[in-house]
């Protein structure tokens, strides 16, 4: 595999366009996906695709006027070291600010690249006509930032911010948070139950881990099935579902894995610190993202995880 300093001009301007080529395919991609719920910056990619085909134009009429009709074939997976690109696909499930990063990150790689070149070669043409690319690319990051500009205001700036904060409530904090209050606070009673009914530390983890691993699997499957995601806007309901059985899990787990302490006594005192620091948590997430009032939150998520393990030693101690 070549590598940049190898390329003749031929094949470094044929490159060129092949990159111009791809770039604009994938702000066109963006656009497309952006379009329903972010119809201002699906605009500003539009008008970046089209930048991209113009200048690939230019390219291809420059290409012609040196080299002939017949443009080679180069593409950045053929050069080593050649920076790649994620598809459109590939930032589906990112946020709109991920989505405008990625796309200043091309541009600045585009340029790094044409004056990469330009620096390499010994030709005064070679080095005028790569100084020129560079420049193309530099003024796109320009233009962007001005489409941005005029395209992307501040309300727009907010409502897509908080279009995108709902996503990520919706996708991420709801399935994880509902799963780790499951493992938390369900498993608090079969645990208890059993070391106080055996006053055996592993006794009691074996309890704990078989019901993580069944509160896991059952909550994960409860949650992908109810929802696919469709209608609500949710995402990919296997993503959700195997979120919040894992977070069910760790929910489970860390007030399960004291009990591996030989030591009753010092392993039930492990555990217990572990749950109340595993129901701080649960209310910090509820006050982060659900704007619920700590102290409610916390009051609320204590009380019932208090009654949980009420009932556990009760039934243990029976």
């Amino acid at each position: 595999m070549p590598t940049l300093s190898e390329l003749s001009e031929r094949e470094i301007l044929a490159l060129a366009i092949a990159t111009e080529e791809e770039d604009g395919h994938i702000y066109a991609d963006y656009a497309h996906m952006l379009q329903e719920k972010y119809p201002d910056s699906a605009a500003l990619f539009r008008e970046m695709a089209e930048e991209e085909n113009v200048h690939r134009r230019q390219l291809i009429d420059l290409y012609h006027e040196r080299f002939g009709p017949h443009v080679l074939l180069v593409r950045r997976q053929d050069i080593l070291g050649f920076p790649r690109r994620k598809s459109a696909w590939q930032m589906k499930n990112r946020n709109i600010s991920a989505i405008r990063a990625q796309a200043e990150v091309m541009e600045q790689q585009a340029a790094q690249f044409y004056r990469k070149a330009a620096s390499l070669s010994r030709d005064a043409g070679i080095r005028k006509l790569l100084g020129d690319l560079a420049s193309i690319e530099e003024r796109h990051r320009h233009e962007a930032a001005q489409l941005e500009n005029r395209l992307v205001t501040e309300d727009v700036q907010a409502r897509e911010d908080e279009i995108g904060r709902r996503d990520f409530l919706l996708r991420i904090v709801q399935p994880g948070l509902v799963g780790l209050m499951d493992g938390s606070v369900s498993t608090l009673a079969p645990v208890f139950a059993a070391a106080f009914a055996t006053h055996d530390a592993f006794s009691a983890f074996q309890v704990g881990l078989a019901a993580s691993v069944g509160a896991a699997i059952s909550m994960g499957l409860a949650e992908a099935l109810a929802d696919d995601g469709k209608l609500s806007g949710r995402g990919s309901s296997l993503a959700r579902g195997v979120l919040c059985g894992a977070m069910t899990f760790a929910g489970g787990i860390f007030h399960t894995l004291p009990f591996l302490v030989p030591d009753f006594h010092l392993a039930f005192t492990l555990a217990v610190i572990v749950v109340a620091i595993e129901l701080f948590l649960i209310s910090w997430i509820r006050w982060k993202y659900q704007d619920t009032p700590f102290s409610v939150s916390l009051v609320q998520v204590v009380l019932g995880g208090a009654l949980v393990f009420g009932a556990g030693v009760l039934i243990g101690s029976s």
